[in-house]
C-alpha cells in the first residue's frame, strides 16, 4: 500500500478533478438525489476525518441504501422519532447511530428534506493515517481495520457526538476520489438484516480486499 499524506492526496485529487480537490467536500446536491444512485456513486470517493491537524482518509468500497418508511430495514420504518430525525432533515448530513451496545455506524443522509433515507458506509480501504487507525482499533492487520461499519467508525473515531455533522464542512466529509468502472461495481441484497432482504441495495467494488463479509457470487448483479 502506498504511504500517502494529505499533500499527496491533494495533488492526486487536483490532477484528476481540477478544482474539486481533496479538501473540497462533495456538494450538497450530490446527496440530494435517489439514494441508490448516491450509494453507487460513493464507491471510490474518499471519506476524510480531521482530528486536529491530522487527517484520516479511506476510500469507500462498500455501501448500502436505506430508503424511506416503506423499507422495513430502514430506521424510518417506524416513522419520525428523535433517533431518526436526522434522516428527515436536509441531505448531506451524518447520521450516526449506536447498535448492540458497542458499535457506531456512519450514514450519509440523502434525498430531499422530509423524505427519510441514507447510505450506510459499510467499508473503507485505508489510505492515510493507517498507523493511527491501527492504534484506535488495536489491530495490526490493515485489512481488518475498516472492513465493516463498526470497525471503520472505531478506526476514524466516529461516535454519536458527531451525529448531525455537516458532511459539507471540514471535520468529517467525503470528496471525489477514484472513478470506479461500471464493470467493477457489484450489487447484492443487503447483509446483516432480517427484513427487506429482497432489495438489492448493497453496492461494493468487486474484488476489493477491504469489503466486509463475503463477496457472494450468487445473486450478484454487476452494473452496466
Amino acid at each position: 500500500m502506498l504511504a500517502l499524506n494529505i499533500g499527496t492526496l491533494y495533488y492526486l485529487s487536483v490532477k484528476k478533478h481540477g478544482a474539486q480537490s481533496l479538501l473540497s467536500p462533495l456538494p450538497r446536491s450530490f446527496y440530494n438525489r435517489p439514494t441508490e444512485t448516491v450509494a453507487r456513486e460513493l464507491l471510490g470517493t474518499y471519506l476524510v476525518r480531521r482530528l486536529g491537524k491530522d487527517y484520516l482518509v479511506g476510500k469507500i468500497v462498500e455501501t448500502e441504501a436505506y430508503i424511506g418508511e416503506d423499507d422495513p430495514a430502514c430506521h424510518a420504518a417506524r416513522g419520525y422519532t428523535n433517533r431518526t430525525s436526522i434522516m428527515y432533515g436536509p441531505p448531506g448530513y451524518a447520521y450516526i447511530y449506536f447498535i448492540y451496545g458497542m458499535y457506531n455506524c456512519l450514514n450519509a443522509v440523502t434525498e430531499p428534506e422530509g423524505f427519510p433515507a441514507a447510505v450506510l458506509i459499510r467499508a473503507l480501504e485505508p489510505l492515510q493515517g493507517v498507523e493511527q487507525m491501527k492504534a484506535f482499533r488495536q489491530r495490526t492487520d490493515v485489512h481488518s481495520l475498516t472492513n465493516g461499519p463498526g470497525k471503520l467508525c472505531q478506526a476514524l473515531q466516529l461516535d454519536r457526538s458527531l451525529n448531525g455533522t455537516d458532511l459539507c464542512g471540514d471535520l468529517l466529509f467525503i470528496t471525489s476520489g477514484e472513478q470506479i468502472p461500471e464493470q467493477r461495481i457489484a450489487q447484492t441484497s443487503r447483509i446483516g438484516i432480517r427484513k427487506g432482504m429482497e432489495h438489492p441495495w448493497r453496492f461494493f467494488i468487486a474484488g476489493n480486499p477491504f469489503v466486509s463479509g463475503k463477496q457472494r457470487v450468487t445473486g450478484v448483479k454487476h452494473q452496466r
